[in-house]
């Protein structure tokens, strides 16, 4: 990282230090016209970069990635004199944006949305919203001391469909829920994410920067830049496809946090380097008299789960 190690970044972090911050005042678009910038532009940034950029209202004004190949991909999309940064903080410390899409790896989402709220831009951010309770908190804390408009991608709770739902469920329409059921399914069987050595850094990544407030550790092809989801430092596929489905049922039964959960599993089957399960079931016990079951059957092809399965 620029001007700061990681170290010294996380350590005097807002984050970890829970130090107040007074928040700039809100700017105001010109003309009503949002100029937004946007932070990791890899996979899921590029989807949602291509979803702004034909509303006539937002201009897209500054991109970020610490990988430049995806940087220059993306800035040729957006044309014009688009800026392009690999350091998040230099968006941030631009008073023409008025608010950031925050679609980085899971493990940087709190600290980049704390920093965005302090800076007074309102966020986008993708889901999962963070990693850990104690996170989320500080997130929220943020947010409301800068009052910030702060939104999380469960892009679900945009659909038509699941409102009907929610009306119906509430109404009564199939009595009393006890049981709600999701799961995420995929064959990775036998190879998965592969079990590549550790290397160097492809040409254009910076490494450090993506690893930001994780533990130092060797570049590995099975991580970065995508691969991360299979590794429980960075994310998990609880935290990829879960979110989605747990949200979304929890909404619908007017559910908050769960009473306790359980969970089992293991790597029973695929031969790879991930440190998450290829098989798994939790089971959350929600308020209200129901359990909220979700699998992740990734070493499975069952056209019955497949057919059995709703999504979204």
């Amino acid at each position: 990282m620029s001007t700061m190690s990681r170290r010294r970044f996380v350590e005097a972090g807002a984050l970890v230090a829970g130090a107040a911050a007074t928040g700039a005042a809100r700017a105001q678009p010109p003309n009503g016209r949002l100029r937004l910038g946007f932070i990791g532009v890899g996979n899921r940034g590029s989807q949602l970069l291509a979803a702004t950029l034909p509303n006539a209202d937002v201009e897209v004004i500054a991109l970020c990635d610490v990988y430049e190949p995806y940087l220059k991909q993306q800035a040729a999309k957006v044309g014009g004199t688009v800026a392009t940064y690999s350091d998040f903080r230099e968006v941030l410390k631009r008073d023409d944006i008025h608010g950031v899409v925050i679609a980085t790896p899971d493990h940087w989402h709190a600290i980049q949305t704390i920093m965005a709220c302090d800076a007074g831009k309102d966020v986008y951010v993708e889901k999962p919203l963070c990693i850990t309770i104690r996170e989320g908190r500080r997130m929220v804390e943020a947010a409301r001391r800068n009052q910030r408009i702060v939104q999380v991608g469960t892009h679900r709770r945009s659909s038509t469909l699941l409102p009907q739902l929610r009306e119906l469920i509430r109404g009564g329409a199939i009595g009393k829920v006890t049981v709600a059921r999701c799961y995420r399914i995929s064959n990775m069987f036998p190879d998965g994410i592969g079990r590549a050595e550790d290397s160097d850094p492809p040409e254009g990544l910076n490494w450090d920067m993506w690893l930001g407030p994780r533990a130092e550790r060797p570049f590995n092809p099975t991580i970065a830049p995508y691969k991360f989801r299979w590794h429980g430092a960075y994310s998990s596929q609880v935290a990829n496809w879960g979110i989605h489905y747990l949200d979304a049922i929890r909404w619908m039964l007017d559910e908050e946090a769960p009473r306790s959960v359980v969970a089992l599993g293991g790597r029973f089957a695929v031969n790879d380097r991930r440190d998450i399960p290829d098989t798994m079931e939790a089971v959350f016990e929600l308020p209200s008299g129901c359990l909220l079951v979700f699998g992740q059957y990734e070493a499975s092809n069952n056209p019955a789960l497949r057919s059995g399965e709703m999504e979204l």
